[in-house]
């Protein structure tokens, strides 16, 4: 792994794809989840609001257009401990933190889908907007996929059970862009999903900021940096409907 000084070269969205289809072919093989053949995992990381999903969704169907489905999306947005816990533990309010999600039950699954056996679904929690909740068993991986890439906040993170995600990621990018966007994004996001503009405003400059402050931190440690800019304007980060499984209170 390298780190990426901010003067770095930004891809574009072409150089973004060469990239993936490469680390497709030299960390999966052919034909990952084959015995002994393992796939890929790319990691997408950033702030809230940078563009993370978008980029994800973006990468996973311009490499699945042209042949049967090989790429698979695996959100981290799966692993948000349920409110129920939350509250338990204290944390309803910082939810989103790093300590709010199931990290090691996360590794546990990137895990999995690197070295899963030949001809088995892989099933992973998705996260719904109408319970607000994690939902088990919402994001089928197919055997045919060779690369998986999964998007969330901390996936650099150096504490708890967080190094152990980075170690089974052949690559991370940071997805960043410019604060003030990032935040008009942000706001406008939780208003889609419910909240008043003004909880909207307090929440993507409350708790949101706490944690895009942690994740900033560890953008040296990436291996690529993508500006939003390489999205091409294409709507706003993490823009889903109600009825996707990844759908939800975006932390990511």
């Amino acid at each position: 792994m390298c780190g990426v000084p901010p003067s770095s070269p930004r891809p574009a969205f072409d150089d973004l794809l060469a990239r993936a289809r490469a680390l497709a072919a030299g960390g999966g093989g052919n034909g990952g989840g084959r015995r002994g053949v393992r796939r890929a995992v790319l990691g997408i990381a950033g702030s809230p609001g940078a563009g993370k999903s978008t980029l994800a969704e973006r990468l996973v169907r311009e490499l699945n257009a042209d042949d049967e489905p090989w790429v698979a999306h695996v959100p981290m947005d799966g692993f948000h401990l349920a409110d129920v816990e939350l509250d338990r533990l204290g944390r309803r309010d910082r939810k989103g933190a790093p300590d709010t999600f199931d990290a090691a039950g996360y590794a546990a699954l990137l895990g999995r889908l690197r070295d899963e056996v030949y001809g088995e679904t892989v099933y992973a929690p998705g996260f719904e907007r109408v319970l607000e909740q994690p939902l088990a068993g919402a994001v089928p991986v197919p055997p045919s996929a060779r690369l998986v890439v999964t998007e969330g906040n901390y996936l650099l993170l150096e504490d708890g059970a967080w190094p152990r995600v980075r170690t089974l990621l052949d690559e991370v990018w940071f997805c960043e862009l410019a604060e003030p966007e990032r935040l008009r994004r942000l706001v406008a996001r939780h208003e889609r999903f419910g909240k008043s503009p003004e909880q909207a405003h307090a929440w993507a400059h409350g708790p949101d900021g706490r944690n895009a402050g942690v994740v900033a931190s560890t953008r040296h440690r990436a291996d690529l940096v993508v500006a939003g800019e390489a999205l091409d304007g294409r709507g706003d980060p993490d823009d889903r409907g109600a009825g996707h499984p990844g759908a939800g209170h975006r932390s990511a």
